[in-house]
């Protein structure tokens, strides 16, 4: 695939976000949590993150496509792209053993 393949730079946006240790920490704390989000105030006590470190790691998580934010009043709510956390693993797996690996792992 090119470098300028749109749905490649997409991927590559999404793992970038997930390349960081509390970032990854937030989006599980986030996926675990409810349906209709997390409140930040929560993410914040479970994952142990400064206030100014945290939004900025929402609002790359945010950005890239990974979470979506919603407002409660003066409470904002992180809840996860399922159907973007399912693509991005999806990708990964797409040509899975297309080249006869035979690792019984494989799916």
């Amino acid at each position: 695939m090119a470098a300028t393949d749109p749905i490649l730079s997409h991927i590559t946006r999404q793992l970038k976000a997930l390349a960081h240790g509390g970032r990854l920490a937030i989006v599980r704390a986030v996926v675990q949590g409810p349906v209709e989000g997390t409140p930040a105030g929560q993410i914040q006590a479970r994952v142990g993150l400064p206030a100014s470190t945290l939004s900025h790691h929402l609002a790359d998580l945010t950005e890239a496509g990974l979470l979506r934010a919603s407002r409660q009043g003066t409470t904002i709510r992180y809840a996860a792209c399922f159907d973007q956390l399912r693509a991005l693993t999806d990708y990964l797996w797409q040509d899975c053993c297309g080249g006869g690996c035979r690792d019984p792992h494989c799916l």
